[in-house]
């Protein structure tokens, strides 16, 4: 039995219709420019980049266990990485999470994976990939609390 190409394949097309919500399924009218919910939930301070964080998971995850090698989910979870810490940074983070797009770039990644015949992960990554994505969100724990204390004690103070 044959593995099925990425176009035929449930799985992957659910990571991309996901990863499409999440980046670029809204056009602002009249222009090319395409956003998604990650942007507008990273707009909650403090707690907004979570979801996003497990969805983007959740959706490296399905990718690895469907085809892409342990280099690629590196890659994949570096994207989400960069755009969880500087998405966390107030306004900054929030005008980068409209231009950034982890979950399409990760998805065009697995993509080019398929198409170039490499998607036969052998899955030897996943230790790796949890133990990077409990890091981050470890880290995204630790700039929640740090911030809402600041938060806190200004309110305190004044």
């Amino acid at each position: 039995m044959s593995t099925p190409t990425f176009d035929h394949d449930n799985r992957l097309l659910w990571v991309e219709r996901t990863a499409r919500l999440l980046d670029s399924q809204f056009r602002v009218p009249g222009t090319t420019w395409r956003f998604g919910l990650d942007p507008i939930m990273g707009l909650i301070p403090v707690v907004g980049g979570l979801p996003s964080l497990a969805i983007s998971g959740i959706l490296i995850l399905t990718m690895l266990r469907h085809g892409a090698s342990g280099q690629l989910v590196v890659r994949m979870v570096l994207n989400v990485l960069l755009d969880t810490v500087i998405g966390a940074i107030p306004v900054v983070g929030n005008i980068f999470d409209f231009a950034y797009k982890a979950n399409d770039r990760n998805v065009r990644l697995l993509r080019a994976h398929y198409q170039e015949g490499k998607h036969q992960g052998s899955g030897r990554g996943l230790v790796l990939l949890i133990l990077l994505l409990l890091l981050l969100m470890g880290g995204a724990l630790v700039w929640g609390a740090w911030a809402l204390w600041h938060w806190a004690r200004a309110e305190w103070t004044s």
